[in-house]
């Protein structure tokens, strides 16, 4: 039973034995290598998880942070832009931020549609209306995209958090059932007897406490991270198309027809 954990953890039964926990009891290691078959792998599944979970929570600590840095330096640019394109050339290379992503497929869509129905005869209030609309589907593709992107592998530690506390009972449930088995074989039943077996098929439980108490901390602390990312794109989409629709208006001479900035005057370009 012991040579699952010696394939991972290179430790011996016999080093396992020298090493007593505190003054006298029965150290941790001693009673995996003395568990049974279920319950090492049991042990063996929840620290997989643990390992993946840690893995998930360092790859989405750094992509969110990205994230965040990339999106206040791609606002920064834009605002500043004299121009859509300008605009668009100076944040090519913030490929982590949402925002940035979120504006070059508004912008290509919106070159691509202004392209389309520049030459056509339709009425000028037709051909904004169309703009605004097909730009708008652009941006709620890429809102999308960009969210699912965000959140992918997140829900893993949603899964971990909520398996691993019953794998881990599970293989608290088997062990005492051994350890149980164990008495009625022996006929001895008494503390000593029983100790030993529950205290290894605690450490399961135990185990599966470890793999999902930060899986469930980091998987909350993500989902918010990523709403608020999430906000930034729908505030930015909104502003977007209202730059669009502002220049619209004043190429039409509306009564709202005040000049829009010079990069949204800019975008069919």
């Amino acid at each position: 039973m012991a040579n699952i954990w010696g394939l991972f953890t290179g430790v011996t039964p016999a080093f396992a034995a020298q090493t007593p926990l505190g003054g006298g009891g029965t150290d941790v290691w001693q009673m995996i290598w003395n568990a049974g078959f279920v319950v090492q792998l049991v042990l063996l599944m929840l620290i997989l998880f643990s390992v993946l979970s840690w893995a998930v929570i360092f790859s989405k600590f750094k992509a969110i942070r990205d994230a965040r840095k990339q999106n206040a330096e791609f606002e920064d640019i834009f605002w500043h832009a004299g121009s859509l394109s300008a605009a668009q050339t100076q944040t090519k290379h913030l490929t982590q931020s949402p925002l940035a992503t979120l504006f070059s497929l508004g912008y290509g869509e919106l070159g691509r549609v202004m392209r389309a129905q520049s030459g056509g005869e339709a009425h000028e209030g037709a051909m904004s209306q169309g703009v605004i609309e097909n730009l708008q589907r652009a941006l709620n593709r890429g809102q999308a995209a960009e969210s699912t992107r965000l959140g992918r592998a997140v829900t893993f530690l949603a899964t971990c958090a909520n398996t691993a506390p019953f794998v881990g009972l599970f293989g608290t449930v088997w062990g005492i059932m051994d350890a149980f088995r164990s008495i009625g074989a022996s006929g001895a039943a008494n503390l000593a007897t029983v100790a030993p077996g529950i205290a290894e098929a605690l450490v399961a439980t135990a185990t599966g406490l470890f793999a999902a108490i930060p899986a469930v901390v980091f998987y909350n602390h993500f989902n918010r991270r990523i709403l608020v990312l999430e906000n930034e794109m729908a505030a930015f989409a909104q502003d977007f198309l209202n730059l669009v629709e502002r220049d619209m208006m004043r190429r039409q001479g509306g009564p709202n027809g005040e000049a829009a900035r010079g990069s949204a005057a800019a975008a069919g370009a």
